[in-house]
């Protein structure tokens, strides 16, 4: 590969603090008390902070002197399905400016941007790092005060092959059961001219193949989507006055690498180092070499505006929506303002992977690190995440995407709604080749592919157990996760008003399945395929992962009730005559949500019948989230209310950490103490350097559901919305001042400010909305 000399915009980093000085919004100075600043180096790669943009996420940190950076893109899989780091940064400068007692390390939302400053002596400098939102390509931007020479290292733990032993499987899909022998293979790393290019091209044979065969889906192989089989993920380092300089060898944390360095020709006062994402399924090496080509003369042919178009797209982003918890009154010690301040550090991680080919993971997004930081039991390498790097579970991904539709991120849900559609087919022939019958049937830990995890799907399994079933205990059944997502594709179109006629065809396959299914079921065991009052006979089913082998769970009728009525309230271009008689049928065939007593007040059950109990969710409330059949506005909001007080489960499990969700329940019920509390301890500052790493929960750091739910939660207790009512602080303390824009149904925003106990300002974009407002703020 020719070296290829990038044209980048030299941004003046040193006129930074103008910038800044210049007259600043009220929503620009709440955003500016939200930034992140260090005046102190970190110990290891525990005390990093996030930056990113497009579908790349960076873990920066600046470690004796030097500053590292990981690089994470969405989609790199390799054969085992383990999501890939491309490697490490190491930036070196001699002399270093890192090396005196002045130190600033600082996240500026405003640009996306992370901005390092140092000062030994006379010698200063400012290095900027940056993404390109539209662009795969990373920009690590060096301002000195004065001559000097600068390295930089391309650190890698794969530069020979790996066997993964034990716990660490956790990484990739094989989990708990690996199969043989499991190698994380080596990638191909090299100078290229002055440059470095670097890639992992996954073997001919993958996870994919060994899944297919396992589950007995051979005779349909050809058919089903393979995202794994000719994978190649990788990129290129340049940098201006840089060659190479050879390599070296070292451990970090454990793990032995091997560094490529660039180093400075001659002393300069600039250095400009450009990383260059690529990821791509081509049939050889070369045909991926020349995708690189073609990338890099792209970027050069648009880097021009890269960096004025990023700016504007983070400008948009955070003008569209915001929650300030006592704004302008900045205290790091006080939970309320911390639960502002985290909402929207969390809003921007997930902002990083606005465009990604694939969703944000809920197990740590593109943000894990390496995991000993974590666990001191595991002393593994930076790829390392407990529950599979493509391995997506529905119930944790649904509290990633929900928030976004409050917060008006509807682009950024793309990513999660594509890779349904992707898996459509797959899907279909599962119910097809294993029951005979029409619809999709998505299960639960469902790989990038579409088919169960294999580890889940068990591998000892009796020759007589349904092949289309995962032999698991937790799993069994745990079919109506799928539906939230259909949801979502549904709000999008009511909140945005725009044409979401691409998703019909998969949501009407989802409800296929469950219709067909239990048909399938009942006829295998009687001769009666519907119950006396004509319902669907929802057995065997599953309550969330709690209660299993459940007659009629309440999830799976409260979703099946929910999607099917807001499908059939579509305009009449999305559905014919036939089929929306169809569906009508098909809702008076959902049987009703069933009821308890505790204490002689009526409760929601989690179902009719159930064998036993495996976990500690809380389904007898999904009716009131995500399926708002019960809360505020809503019939029935004192059964729904008595669940919450009187249901001992309920209260048992009662909780803010990883997945929980109380804090969205008291929200949706109107407690504004309950929601306060849960909701303020899980937006609380996290126990690492950054505040919005949280976890590991139950499940890995940082917790993306966490901090969903913690999103969720704190949008609904400012807002909520039934038909057209739009709630304003339905749980909320009314003691506690607040600034927020928050999106709505019917392509509406509100915007608000609550301070000293009175609304200061209300502004409903349109001003007709303002009349379908009913404040609750006491």
């Amino acid at each position: 590969m020719k070296t290829v000399r990038f044209a980048i915009i030299v941004v003046v980093l040193f006129m930074i603090p103008v910038m800044f000085a210049l007259p600043l919004s009220a929503q620009d100075r709440e955003l500016d008390d939200c930034n992140i600043t260090w005046h102190t180096q970190s110990t290891n790669a525990g005390q990093s902070m996030p930056c990113g943009g497009g579908d790349i996420g960076l873990n920066v940190w600046v470690e004796k002197g030097d500053i590292l950076f990981y690089i994470a893109r969405s989609g790199a899989f390799d054969e085992n399905n383990t999501l890939l780091k491309a490697g490490r940064i190491r930036l070196r400068l001699t002399p270093n400016p890192f090396k005196g007692s002045t130190f600033t390390q600082r996240l500026v939302l405003e640009d996306g941007s992370v901005y390092i400053t140092g000062k030994d002596g006379n010698l200063s400098a400012r290095v900027h790092l940056w993404v390109d939102v539209h662009h795969p390509v990373i920009h690590l931007q060096v301002k000195a005060s004065r001559a000097i020479r600068a390295e930089a290292d391309f650190e890698s733990w794969r530069y020979t092959d790996h066997i993964v032993r034990g716990k660490e499987n956790e990484e990739n899909s094989y989990k708990f059961a690996p199969q043989g022998t499991v190698t994380v293979h080596r990638d191909q790393i090299g100078f290229t001219g002055d440059d470095l290019v670097f890639y992992h091209r996954n073997k001919d044979t993958t996870i994919f193949d060994v899944t297919v065969k396992q589950q007995g889906l051979q005779g349909v192989k050809s058919r089903l989507f393979d995202p794994l089989k000719d994978l190649t993920c990788g990129g290129i380092m340049t940098g201006s006055h840089l060659s190479p300089a050879g390599t070296y060898r070292g451990s970090y944390l454990h793990t032995p690498f091997e560094g490529w360095r660039l180093k400075s020709k001659k002393k300069a006062r600039d250095f400009d180092i450009t990383l260059l994402l690529h990821t791509a399924r081509t049939a050889s090496a070369g045909e991926w070499s020349r995708g690189l080509k073609d990338s890099i003369r792209e970027a050069v042919h648009r880097s021009h505006d890269n960096w004025e178009k990023t700016l504007q797209w983070w400008g948009r982003f955070w003008d569209r929506s915001f929650i300030y918890i006592d704004p302008g009154q900045k205290k790091e010690n006080a939970p309320f303002w911390q639960a502002g301040r985290n909402y929207q550090l969390f809003r921007y991680m997930l902002g990083c992977n606005a465009y990604g080919h694939y969703p944000t993971k809920f197990n740590g997004g593109l943000f894990t690190y390496d995991p000993v930081c974590v666990d001191n039991t595991f002393p593994f390498t930076p790829d390392f995440r407990r529950w599979g790097g493509g391995t997506f579970t529905a119930q944790n991904q649904r509290l990633v995407y929900d928030p976004m539709l409050a917060a008006g991120d509807f682009d950024m849900m793309a990513s999660a709604f594509d890779f349904y559609l992707r898996l459509l087919k797959t899907a279909e022939l599962r119910s097809k080749v294993y029951w005979g019958h029409g619809g999709a049937c998505f299960t639960e830990q469902l790989e990038d592919f579409g088919l169960p995890n294999a580890s889940e799907y068990g591998w000892k399994r009796p020759a007589y157990f349904d092949k289309g079933m995962q032999y698991n205990a937790w799993l069994e059944y745990d079919w109506d996760t799928v539906l939230e997502f259909c949801q979502m594709m549904l709000q999008v179109g009511r909140y945005t008003g725009k044409d979401i006629s691409r998703y019909i065809p998969f949501i009407e396959c989802c409800l296929t399945f469950f219709n067909e299914h239990y048909q399938y079921l009942a006829r295998r065991r009687g001769r009666k395929t519907f119950d006396a009052q004509g319902h669907l006979v929802l057995y065997p089913g599953s309550a969330c992962e709690t209660y299993k082998m459940t007659y009629n769970s309440t999830t799976t009728i409260a979703a099946l009730q929910t999607v099917l009525k807001e499908l059939l309230v579509l305009p009449a271009s999305y559905l014919d005559t036939t089929a929306r008689q169809k569906y009508d049928t098909l809702l008076t065939r959902i049987p009703p949500i069933s009821f308890r007593y505790f204490k002689g007040h009526r409760t929601i059950a989690p179902a009719a019948l159930w064998q036993r109990i495996n976990n500690v969710e809380a389904p007898q409330l999904y009716p009131v989230f995500p399926w708002h059949i019960y809360g505020i506005g809503r019939p029935g909001l004192d059964i729904a209310l008595n669940t919450w007080n009187y249901d001992t489960t309920v209260l048992k499990n009662r909780s803010y950490i990883g997945w929980k969700q109380d804090n969205i329940f008291a929200a949706c019920l109107g407690l504004t103490k309950e929601a306060t509390r849960l909701t303020m301890d899980k937006l609380k500052n996290a126990s690492r350097r950054f505040p919005a790493f949280w976890g590991p929960g139950f499940d890995w750091v940082p917790d993306h559901n966490w901090g969903g739910s913690g999103m969720i939660g704190l949008q609904k207790m400012l807002l909520q919305c039934n038909g057209k009512k739009i709630y304003l602080f339905p749980a909320w303390p009314v003691n506690r001042d607040v600034h927020f824009k928050l999106h709505c149904p019917y392509q509406t925003t509100v915007e608000a400010t609550l301070s000293g106990g009175k609304i200061r300002s209300l502004i409903v974009t349109p001003a007709s909305r303002k009349k379908d407002v009913v404040i609750m703020a006491r």
